[in-house]
C-alpha cells in the first residue's frame, strides 16, 4: 500500500467555525486537518439570513485562515425570499440553504418543521432555478410545540425523516439535495435507491455527506462519555458498517462532509446538558484516512474527499487550479488531548489520545 497520496484539492462540505474566539480558534484548523476547500453552517446567534451576514462572516473566517477556499450558505427560516435567493446567487454569495428542524441541534431553535416545508416551496423552485444545493439536517424532531412527538428518539429520528427527503425529491426532481452526516443503515439505502437510474454522476440530484466520527462511533462510544456525544448521535454497529461501506465505495453520491462542531471542554464534560458535537476539524483527513487504510480502500479516499464533492457542488475547475493540493502520507502521530488559544479556551479533539497512522503536508501551487 502506498505511503503517501496526493488527494489534490480536498473538500469537507459540511464545518462548524463559530464565532468570536472559538472561531479564531478553529478556522486556522481545517487547513491544519488537510482541507482545503469548506462549506461553512449558518446557525449562528442570530442565523445567517442575509446576504450581508453572508459576507461579513466570510470576511471574518477569510483573514483568519486565509489559504482556505470557504463556501457559504443560508439558514432556511420565514426570512429567505425568492427574491433573496436570487440576489444571493447572482452575487454569489452562497452555494446553498441548510434547513435545520427545529429544536434537533446546536443554534436549531429558529429552525422549521420538518412535516411540512410547502411554506418553503417558492424558495426551493428558486434554488432549483439557481442551481444551489439543499443542505438537510435529516432528523425529525422528538418534541413538536411543546409536545411529545409519537415513538419519535434520537435513535430513530433520521430514518423518521427519510419519508420527507423523497418527497422533496418528487417534488423539486432538479434541485440538488444533500442529506448531511448520515448515521443509518436506512439512510444510505435510500441514497442509494434514489440513484438507483442515474447513469452519469453529473445527473445527481440527492446526495449525503458522511462524518469522520460517524465511521468510528456506535451508541455504546458516546452513551456515558459526552466528548463524543453528537447529533445526529451515532447508532448500532450495523449502521456503521453501512457508513463505512458507502464511504468506500467509490459512489459519486457519498463524500465527505466532517460535522466537525466545537464546544467549549467545559460545555462537553458538564453534569447537565452536554452540548452537541464533536471536534474533527484539526485531523479530518488522517482520520478518514485511518478508516480508509484499515479497509484497504486508501486508492478511494480522493473521490471521497476532491472528485465527488467538487463535482456535485459544480466548483469551476478555474476555482480550484491555483489551489494547494493536499498529501496523505504515512507518518504517525498522537492526537493531543485539548487545542487552545493560551488565554483559557479549550477544546477536545476527537479521539484525543488516539495514536494515528497518517499525517498531512501540502504541495502549493
Amino acid at each position: 500500500m502506498a505511503s503517501e497520496l496526493n488527494l489534490g484539492v480536498t473538500c469537507d462540505m459540511h464545518v462548524h467555525l463559530r464565532e468570536g474566539s472559538m472561531m479564531e480558534l478553529v478556522a486556522p484548523t481545517v487547513r491544519e486537518g488537510g482541507v482545503s476547500v469548506a462549506y461553512v453552517m449558518p446557525n449562528l446567534q442570530p442565523p445567517v439570513t442575509t446576504i450581508d451576514r453572508v459576507v461579513e462572516y466570510k470576511k471574518k473566517i477569510q483573514g483568519l485562515a486565509p489559504q482556505t477556499t470557504f463556501l457559504m450558505s443560508f439558514y432556511l427560516s420565514k426570512e429567505l425570499t425568492p427574491e433573496l435567493i436570487h440576489e444571493a446567487a447572482s452575487r454569489k454569495a452562497i452555494r446553498g440553504v441548510k434547513c435545520y428542524p427545529a429544536g434537533v441541534t446546536t443554534n436549531s431553535a429558529a429552525g422549521v418543521d420538518p412535516n411540512d416545508f410547502s411554506a418553503f416551496y417558492p424558495v426551493f423552485e428558486a434554488m432549483e432555478k439557481e442551481n444551489l444545493v439543499l443542505n438537510l439536517h435529516g432528523e425529525k424532531p422528538s418534541v413538536n410545540d411543546g409536545k411529545q412527538a409519537e415513538d419519535i428518539h434520537v435513535l430513530n429520528a433520521e430514518e423518521s425523516f427519510l419519508p420527507a427527503l423523497k418527497k422533496l425529491h418528487s417534488d423539486f426532481p432538479n434541485l440538488k439535495i444533500i442529506l448531511e452526516h448520515c448515521t443509518t443503515e436506512a439512510a444510505i439505502k435510500a441514497i442509494e435507491d434514489i440513484n438507483k437510474d442515474v447513469k452519469d454522476s453529473k445527473d445527481i440530484k440527492v446526495a449525503a455527506t458522511i462524518t469522520a466520527h460517524h465511521l468510528y462511533l456506535t451508541i455504546d462510544d458516546w452513551a456515558g462519555n459526552p466528548i463524543n456525544f453528537c447529533k445526529p448521535v451515532a447508532k448500532l454497529p450495523k449502521d456503521k458498517r453501512a457508513l463505512v461501506s458507502a464511504a468506500i465505495s467509490g459512489k459519486p453520491y457519498f463524500f465527505f462532509g466532517s460535522d466537525s462542531a466545537p464546544h467549549p471542554l467545559e460545555s462537553k464534560s458538564r453534569h447537565m446538558g452536554v452540548c452537541a458535537g464533536v471536534f474533527s476539524q484539526s485531523l479530518a483527513i488522517p482520520y478518514l484516512a485511518q478508516i480508509f487504510e484499515e479497509q484497504q480502500s486508501l486508492d478511494k479516499l480522493k473521490g471521497f474527499v476532491t472528485d465527488f464533492p467538487t463535482q456535485f457542488y459544480q466548483v469551476p475547475h478555474s476555482d480550484l487550479k491555483s489551489l494547494d493540493e493536499a498529501v496523505v502520507y504515512k507518518q504517525k502521530q498522537v492526537v493531543p488531548p485539548t487545542i487552545s488559544d493560551k488565554q483559557g479556551l479549550l477544546v477536545a479533539p476527537f479521539l484525543a489520545g488516539s495514536k494515528l497512522n497518517w499525517s498531512v503536508k501540502w504541495i502549493a501551487k
